[in-house]
């Protein structure tokens, strides 16, 4: 019997996916917990192994497709067998049931190759439709007038909805909108897209439309250019971002402090564990003194829950990485037991794993705190945005060597060159007082300066 693959949902806020790679394409074998697809969630791309054995007898969903979780995607099952009882997109059931004669449904009880016939319309006759079939049209980007209707009087079903989509070309919705704007019939029309799909260079005409661009290019007066735009899709992660971003900003009362402070100290004890071979990078530095001021301060280190405050008696923080198409956050867990050498440790595994899309959804989640710190791009200063369900974030700037004024011990003022970085940390005033944010600021700036208390 065959199996329906479904968008399998990893992590508890997954809501959907894309597939990137299918691994085994239609007319292959494939073996339970063998590699099948790649999949992109709103963090990171993995690879999804086979829930069934058998031949990938349909890919419901080509590569590209954003699919929400619990969808069917392929069928696997034996060559050569009936799997038009599953391409209507509902995944079977574990066990499949009995029918019940007695209360037939409506629309579902009519087996495929007993249905009545299709009823087509005259132009500008009046046609009618089932709810269902509405839902299905619209899911499907289907203009329901177009579809043939076998419930009573031309009634459009769902069903109809399904084996119209059925018979229809693969396209994609850009390819599918033009043809549909140019009266273009896309029976005739042969994709070289993946799985067969038609795309925009398909279309009767596109060839010559890109034959004719370099002319009229040419065409064009001597210094002026014919220029357009082009359309990317957001990947999972972008819209993640999006989303995430937004909720923060309507959710939390966000503000700032800022403060600049002397990192020269901090210079010479990386310096000193360089000499001695160990790997510690300011930032790991950075993080260790946070972990320490947010042990001070634990309001800071806390969380808003409807009417409650969640303290934390653990410090896990986040630190941002930039990765191809967005931006992900892992989480240094126990960053406040673990140590300098430890956060080092840790953060070069975790930022290795995210450039090479190996985390797990437990590398970026249970944060209580982020930093985020962009100096290596020369930057001077930034606001960064709370990354919720987090009350606070410190975004940190670059190192520079600064002329500053200082006091020696005869009370004379002189200019000194220092290693001076600005510090921003937003926070949510909903339970953080602007008092309390600045004595963290404060604190951390302390041990940054006197950074033989972090070892």
């Amino acid at each position: 019997m065959a199996s329906v693959i479904i968008m399998p949902k990893q992590g508890l806020l997954m809501e959907e996916g894309t597939i990137t790679k299918w691994l085994a394409k239609e007319g292959e074998q494939t073996t339970e917990g063998a590699p099948l697809f790649e999949m992109e969630t709103d963090k990171l791309t993995i690879t999804m192994d086979s829930t069934a054995t058998g031949t990938v007898l349909k890919i419901l969903h080509p590569e590209g497709d954003t699919v929400p979780i619990t969808q069917p995607i392929a069928i696997v099952g034996e060559p050569g067998e009936d799997i038009s009882a599953l391409l209507g997109g509902e995944a079977p059931a574990a066990a499949p049931a009995a029918p019940a004669p007695e209360a037939p449904a409506a629309e579902t009880a009519p087996a495929p190759e007993t249905a009545a016939p299709a009823v087509e319309r005259a132009p500008g006759e009046r046609m009618f439709s089932s709810p269902r079939a509405r839902l299905r049209a619209e899911e499907n980007g289907v203009d329901i007038a177009a579809v043939p209707g076998s419930g009573p009087d031309g009634l459009v079903v769902e069903r109809d909805v399904q084996n119209y989509i059925a018979n229809q070309p693969a396209v994609t919705p850009l390819a599918a909108n033009q043809a549909r704007a140019q009266g273009i019939d896309l029976s005739g029309v042969t994709g070289t897209g993946p799985n067969g799909k038609i795309t925009t260079a398909d279309l009767p005409g596109a060839a010559a439309s890109a034959e004719a661009a370099p002319a009229e290019e040419a065409a064009a007066p001597a210094g002026q250019l014919t220029r357009g735009t082009h359309t990317e899709k957001m990947t999972g992660m972008r819209k993640a971002v999006m989303k995430n971003m937004l909720n923060s900003k309507s959710v939390n009362a966000q503000t700032n402090h800022r403060m600049v402070v002397d990192m020269t100290a901090v210079v010479a004890l990386r310096n000193q564990y360089k000499a001695l071979g160990i790997k510690v990078s300011y930032n790991d530095i950075i993080v260790r003194a946070c972990t320490k001021a947010l042990q001070d301060y634990p309001i800071v280190n806390a969380s808003v829950d409807g009417s409650n405050i969640l303290y934390h008696d653990y410090v896990n923080v986040g630190t941002a990485v930039s990765v191809p198409g967005g931006l992900i956050v892992p989480v240094i867990k126990d960053a406040d037991i673990i140590g300098l050498t430890g956060i080092a440790a840790k953060s070069a595994e975790l930022i290795e794993k995210a450039r090479e899309s190996r985390l797990t959804e437990a590398d970026y989640h249970g944060g209580t705190f982020t930093v985020s710190s962009l100096g290596m791009f020369d930057l001077d200063d930034f606001v960064a945005i709370i990354n919720p369900p987090e009350s606070a974030i410190l975004a940190v700037g670059k190192i520079a060597k600064t002329p500053v004024v200082v006091t020696d011990d005869e009370g004379e003022d002189q200019v000194v060159i220092k290693s001076m970085c600005a510090l921003c940390l937003s926070y949510d005033h909903r339970i953080i007082d602007g008092a309390e944010a600045a004595k963290f600021l404060q604190k951390l700036k302390s041990y940054l300066q006197n950074p033989i208390l972090l070892i």
